[in-house]
């Protein structure tokens, strides 16, 4: 780094060259003290801790999250790790800093085997930490032979510190922020995501393998107007309503997901080890059907879907088939405290089960999600009542047959048809709108980066479909479903399901 002076400069090292360096100091006899965290904004606060950590040895180590660990809610972290780490290098206090490899501390410290392990006063509570993890690195430090200590100085948000002065949003979004930030706060909301763990949930709704495909385009055959493309390598997801049992089983204690398998290329051992621990599964055997695989071909490079191509059978259920769901149905739909039908129209819930469910479920959630298989053929309209609904914009105007109307005429039509209480309408990169009887509420979008919207509206769906059965407020509800959904599209595909401690501290972050 050209423009780092020489004696910063030396400081920034590799994690297993500083690992090497501690080795010769400690054989010298020198006290190790190790700080770790993510040090987005360089402020006061920090440097009391670092130069109070500083007197308790002889040499001071500081590691940091790097870019892709941190978890601190959408856009951030305000800062790139290349210039936190030359923040952190910049101060005397500090005589070693270096980018952490993993998404905490635990590693490094074994690695490294500090003298001393240093965390902030806000540590000091361990029962307090949602990720456990200062637990975990306590174990680490003394089985390295160290100990932890906690600094006294006075803390400093970073958090509240960019919130205010380096706004990361369009104005529209900075203004949005702060008026609910007036409203609620960090507490109020996280103690409304921990009151989810009770719920018991019934899922409904086919399971689905979305595979991606990565190839290197090669270019045009030479005599047919093809792209031709080289395969590189292949990914397999939990999809459907495998994804969406998935994400809420990270929020409740109970989950059941029923779904139907293909006798044909069942994938039976793949769909069990892709479920949490959590997740309780009755399946249904499809007759003359594969379980549905969803596989789109990517250009490796740029990640942009070049084609796809499904393997399923889109009838609908055989008469015993569909006896067999509505007796699993009525054993089940007594145990349970809601029921979401994740309905991707592809022959799992019939009109008669789409009955059933209106008549017995407790509290129905639906979702008829419209795809390339089922355009034109598949609406919230086979559902002749439902208590939340959440669908994409683009979904109820193919329901209400209007291009162009009005979009709370269309919400508020739907709704008296439906019977329906609560509706969210997801709109992508313009937020949601929230329906409670006859009520609106808009919410922008929080997301900044876009890496795959693939599986994000089923993310939605699950945890949203959580609070409304808590009875949330609209104005919450909105705010809880943007920062899910920007959490959906930082992720690949389903390749990981909505991390709880995630989404808190996203909370906490954009609430300070």
């Amino acid at each position: 780094m050209p423009s780092i002076r020489m004696s910063t400069a030396v400081k920034i090292c590799e994690l297993d060259v500083l690992a090497a360096r501690i080795r010769e100091l400690r054989a010298e006899g020198k006290r190790i003290v190790h700080c770790h965290g993510v040090f987005d904004l360089l402020h006061v606060g920090h440097i009391k801790h670092l130069e109070e950590a500083r007197a308790m040895g002889d040499v001071l180590v500081v590691t940091l999250t790097p870019d892709r660990f941190v978890n601190k809610g959408p856009a951030r972290p305000a800062f790139p790790e290349s210039l936190r780490v030359e923040a952190i290098a910049g101060l005397e206090a500090v005589d070693f800093v270096a980018i952490n490899r993993w998404p905490n501390a635990v590693e490094t410290i074994r690695l490294l085997c500090p003298s001393v392990y240093v965390k902030g006063p806000d540590y000091k509570e361990a029962a307090q930490d949602l990720t456990g993890g200062i637990t975990k690195e306590e174990d680490a430090v003394r089985a390295g032979g160290g100990v932890i200590a906690f600094t006294e100085s006075e803390t400093f948000s970073s958090s509240a510190i960019i919130n205010r002065h380096l706004p990361l949003f369009a104005p529209s979004v900075s203004a949005y922020l702060d008026q609910f930030r007036h409203q609620h706060n960090a507490g109020e909301l996280v103690a409304h995501l921990d009151s989810l763990r009770s719920l018991k949930t019934l899922v409904i709704g086919e399971a689905i393998i979305d595979e991606y495909v990565y190839c290197d385009a090669l270019g045009k055959s030479s005599k047919e107007p093809v792209l031709v493309m080289k395969y590189v390598s292949k990914e397999q997801y939990a999809g459907g309503s495998l994804a969406v049992a998935n994400h809420i089983a990270n929020f409740c204690d109970d989950v059941h997901l029923l779904t139907y398998l293909g006798t044909e290329n069942s994938h039976e051992t793949f769909v069990r080890s892709h479920l949490l621990p959590n997740v309780k599964t009755s399946f249904v055997s499809k007759a003359g059907s594969p379980t549905i695989v969803k596989r789109r071909f990517l250009d490796r490079y740029s990640s942009a879907k070049l084609s796809a191509v499904y393997e399923f059978n889109d009838e609908m259920l055989a008469p015993a088939e569909e006896r067999q769901v509505a007796d699993t149905l009525a054993e089940l739909l007594p145990q349970y405290d809601l029921v979401i039908a994740s309905d991707f129209g592809h022959g799992l819930i019939t009109p008669a089960i789409a009955d059933l469910l209106a008549d017995q479920a407790p509290f129905l959630v639906m979702n008829a999600q419209i795809n390339a298989a089922n355009v034109g053929f598949h609406t919230i309209s086979k559902y002749p009542r439902a208590d939340y609904i959440c669908i994409h914009e683009g979904e109820i105007r193919l329901d209400t047959r209007s291009r162009t109307g009005d979009l709370r005429k269309l919400v508020a039509d739907v709704a008296g048809r439906l019977e329906c209480g609560t509706i969210m309408i997801t709109r992508g990169q313009n937020g949601t709108l929230v329906c409670r009887n006859g009520a609106f509420s808009d919410a922008p979008a929080l997301a900044v980066k876009v890496v795959d919207r693939i599986g994000a509206g089923d993310a939605v769906l699950a945890i949203t479909a959580l609070s409304v059965a808590r009875g949330v407020e609209p104005d919450v509800l909105g705010f809880i479903g943007n920062l899910v959904g920007a959490q959906a599209v930082s992720i690949v595909g389903n390749s990981r399901s909505i991390d709880r401690v995630a989404l808190i501290r996203s909370v906490e972050s954009l609430l300070k």
